[in-house]
């Protein structure tokens, strides 16, 4: 009977210790690739909060996308484009999703961020700035917003590119009153009557609607056509000490961005899974409503840039005077080393 318990012990004792070694290999597993090396950790910045423009991220970590670069990616809900900055060039995070031209405007304007950080894809290749109006008012042209109230994000690209566009549109930028408003409370605060305009991206206006009703939307694109969108950038100091891993970000990225576009619903059942938070009919809108503006002209690749037309947005900004400070070349604000190719 004793020779019998020592048996039976030693197999319990062995049925533990191989259960230990399962659950110690599957948790190594979880922080290695497929060839069990592991995994780098970065951190990512979102836009802004968990919208639909920015999905195809935790698409990239739900399909496994980052894992099969050799990443593990903390996704970080943004604070637009000015925190978003603040925070690759400080360190913080070494890749976000932004307004590219709100980036390159602050390169030119402040010191400390001209060589932060580079380009280096596209997630839109125009810009999808807008200002909302509610339909049946007094504002039915982009000449009507003078002497009116504008809400939008504190330092957003919104506020930065206005001047550009009043120009364009012939009144004067400062005749306008910018009112301050966090991001989640712009349909809010146009439906409330606390702004005559609102701005923020075309993706929004099904958010918008819901909130404020019927709407006019006047697009900055109308009258600034050579412009880029979003953008994924990667701090300059990642870039010269592992330039390898910013192309695997990249590369992960753009193919849930590819994957999303062309996945909406399922992308959204992802977002929603990961941020509960996130309202999946508005992030439906977003993902729809940006999709046209993905993919490049002439079959080019997704995320690809074209550095002509990066000279010709510069020019643009600079002929506005928003450059207030060095004028830049496109090789200061795209590293197109490692931009996607054909």
């Amino acid at each position: 009977m004793i020779g019998r318990a020592r048996v039976l012990a030693a197999g319990l004792l062995a049925t533990v210790l191989l259960g230990a070694s399962a659950c110690s290999s599957s948790d190594d597993k979880s922080g290695s690739d497929a060839n069990g090396k592991a995994l780098e950790k970065v951190t990512y910045l979102t836009t802004f909060g968990n919208a639909g423009r920015d999905a195809f991220a935790w698409v990239a970590k739900e399909k496994g996308y980052f894992k099969e670069a050799g990443l593990d990616v903390d996704i970080q809900l943004g604070k637009a484009t000015g925190e978003n900055v603040k925070l690759v060039a400080g360190g913080s995070a070494q890749y976000s999703n932004l307004d590219m031209i709100g980036a390159w405007i602050l390169q030119a304007t402040t010191p400390e961020y001209k060589d932060a950080f580079r380009t280096v894809a596209a997630v839109h290749q125009q810009s999808l700035v807008a200002i909302f109006v509610k339909d049946g008012g007094n504002i039915t042209s982009p000449r009507d917003l003078a002497g009116k109230k504008i809400g939008a994000a504190a330092n957003s690209v919104n506020q930065l590119l206005f001047p550009a566009y009043a120009q364009l549109v012939g009144i004067d930028p400062k005749s306008v009153t910018w009112v301050n408003v966090q991001t989640t409370d712009i349909p809010a605060t146009l439906a409330a009557g606390r702004a005559d305009a609102v701005s923020t991206f075309l993706i929004s206006r099904t958010g918008i609607e819901k909130a404020a009703g019927k709407t006019i939307v006047l697009p900055y694109n109308n009258y600034l056509s050579d412009l880029f969108g979003n953008g994924i950038v990667a701090s300059t100091k990642t870039i010269k000490e592992n330039p390898d891993q910013v192309k695997r970000m990249r590369d992960a990225l753009m193919k849930g961005l590819q994957y999303t576009i062309e996945h909406p619903d399922e992308a959204v059942d992802i977002l929603h899974k990961a941020q509960p938070s996130s309202n999946p009919a508005a992030a439906k809108g977003e993902i729809d409503a940006m999709s046209p503006y993905v993919r490049p002209a002439n079959n080019a690749p997704i995320g690809s840039m074209d550095q002509q037309r990066v000279a010709k947005a510069l020019a643009i900004l600079q002929g506005s005077g928003l450059f207030k400070g060095e004028n830049l070349t496109p090789d200061q604000v795209v590293n197109f080393d490692l931009t996607p190719k054909a």
